[in-house]
C-alpha cells in the first residue's frame, strides 16, 4: 500500500512529537520530516524533499504557518495544507482556506477526527473542524432567529404621532421633555409609549427600543 508522505510543522516540541507518534502508528502514513518552523519546511522543499500534506501550526517564528501558505500558493507547491492550531477565529480560518488551505483543524480535535481530516483530504477533499463547524452554525442559527423576529414595520401601523414619540424616546429624552418638545400632555405621551409598547409586543421601552432598532424604525 501506497503511503501517504507527511510534513509537520509545529514549534512546540512536545506536541509535535505527539502527533508524530500518532501518525507513525498508522499503516498508511509516513512523516518525511518534522520541524519547528515554516522556513525549515520551506528549505525542504527547496532541497527537494516530496510529500503529500504539510500538517502546520499557524503561530511559528520564521516563516509562520499562514505565511507558509502564501508561499506555497504563489509557488504552485503542491502539497495540500492541513492548519492545526489553536487560533479558532472565523478570520483565520478564511484567511486560509482563502490562500489554498484544504482544511482547519483546532488543537483540542481528537485523535479520530485529526485521521479522518487527513485521509479525507489525501483523497482531495477539504475539512474543517466539527467544533467550528458547529460554531459557524449555530451563528447562522442566531441570524435566523434575529431575522425571523423582524416584523414589517407596515404591519404595525404606527401613527405620525407614534412615530415622532417612538423616535424622542430614542434619543433618550423622558416622558415630560417629549411632551414639551411635541407641545402634548405628559399623560398623552404616555399614552403614545404604551400603545408602542403594546404593538411592538415589547416589555419595556428599553426592549421597545432595541426592537425599533432591528427592524429599522430608528437608526
Amino acid at each position: 500500500m501506497e503511503k501517504t508522505k507527511i510534513l509537520l510543522a509545529e514549534d512546540h516540541l512536545v506536541v509535535r512529537n505527539g502527533i508524530k507518534l500518532l501518525l507513525d502508528a498508522q499503516d498508511n502514513f509516513e512523516v518525511v520530516a518534522d520541524v519547528g518552523s515554516g522556513k525549515e519546511i520551506l528549505d525542504l522543499v527547496g532541497a527537494g524533499v516530496e510529500a503529500d500534506i504539510l500538517i502546520t501550526d499557524l503561530t511559528m517564528d520564521n516563516v509562520d504557518g499562514l505565511q507558509l501558505i502564501k508561499e506555497f500558493n504563489q509557488k504552485n507547491i503542491a502539497i495540500r495544507v492541513i492548519v492545526l492550531t489553536m487560533l479558532d477565529e472565523e478570520q483565520y480560518v478564511a484567511q486560509c482556506f482563502q490562500y489554498g488551505a484544504r482544511a482547519y483543524l483546532v488543537k483540542n480535535v481528537t485523535a479520530d477526527e485529526m485521521l479522518f481530516c487527513i485521509n479525507h483530504v489525501a483523497k482531495g477533499g477539504r475539512y474543517l473542524c466539527e467544533e467550528l463547524t458547529m460554531k459557524l452554525v449555530d451563528k447562522l442559527i442566531n441570524k435566523e432567529e434575529t431575522r425571523s423576529c423582524k416584523i414589517d414595520p407596515s404591519e404595525l401601523s404606527l401613527s405620525s404621532r407614534e412615530m415622532e414619540v417612538l423616535e424622542l424616546l430614542g434619543e433618550g429624552l423622558t416622558n415630560l421633555e417629549i411632551s414639551k418638545k411635541l407641545f402634548l400632555s405628559k399623560r398623552t405621551v404616555e399614552g403614545h409609549r404604551q400603545s408602542l409598547i403594546d404593538k411592538t409586543k415589547s416589555k419595556n421601552t428599553p426592549a421597545l427600543i432595541k426592537f425599533a432598532i432591528q427592524n429599522g424604525l430608528l437608526k
